[in-house]
């Protein structure tokens, strides 16, 4: 999918005025790493290649971090607060039924604000030459599962069926993610109510229904990306 370039301080109007001499934050720093990191991998995440894009000497990175290695920790810390937090939140919703929480868990794959699939596979792509990366997948991976499974069991799902259930679900948005279709958001959203009764073995209410696809109608002005335009 084609992905947003990050809007650097010094740019954005809705920002303070840097002052003095500096030209970029910390912030820049990190999410123009998660930009190289997704669209050309970890091993791309050079200080001399990021400040080549930020405009600035490559001395100006020191003032924010040691060296490369607290980059790429603050990198991992930033995708575990964007993708692992969000879904963990999400499934912690008071909800009135499994639908209501269920269309709760969506909400987090609707819009790449809530959950950037591209970073979730990068991190994973890395993860295959470190372990302590892979360490902290599997970690999230855990996490996940748990409050999706924790969402199951809070509508009185026996814990082998909420387990079950639980698997299903987040295995399931992840790879419908990793094939990057193409759907058009009005026939996604058609296939909602379905996917809910499927997933959840209980038809849903029409109001559970029509507060997701208003929520989902509400993201429209942001430009949902292709791969977000998903339940």
């Amino acid at each position: 999918m084609m992905r947003d370039t990050p809007l650097l301080h010094r740019d954005d109007p809705a920002k303070d005025p840097l002052v003095g001499h500096i030209k970029v934050t910390r912030e820049d720093w990190v999410n123009t790493a998660r930009d190289v990191l997704v669209n050309s991998g970890v091993a791309q995440v050079k200080i001399a290649t990021l400040a080549g894009r930020l405009d600035v000497s490559r001395s100006s990175f020191y003032w924010y971090f040691q060296n490369r290695d607290e980059l790429l920790s603050a990198l991992l810390q930033d995708w575990q607060t964007r993708n692992t937090r969000s879904i963990t939140d999400h499934c912690a919703r008071p909800s009135r039924s499994i639908a209501q929480a269920l269309c709760n868990f969506f909400r987090c794959f609707v819009d790449t604000r809530q959950f950037d699939p591209g970073l979730d596979f990068a991190i994973r792509e890395w993860a295959r030459r470190n372990e302590d990366v892979r360490d902290a997948i599997d970690a999230a991976d855990t996490a996940r599962l748990d409050a999706v499974r924790a969402m199951f069991d809070r509508h009185d799902y026996a814990p082998e069926d909420a387990d079950a259930r639980a698997r299903i679900l987040y295995f399931m948005q992840l790879g419908y993610h990793a094939l990057d279709l193409r759907e058009d958001m009005e026939t996604r959203m058609s296939r909602v109510s379905a996917y809910v009764l499927g997933f959840t073995g209980i038809s849903p209410q029409n109001t559970d229904i029509e507060e997701f696809l208003d929520y989902v109608g509400d993201l429209a002005p942001h430009g949902i990306s292709g791969a977000s335009q998903r339940a």
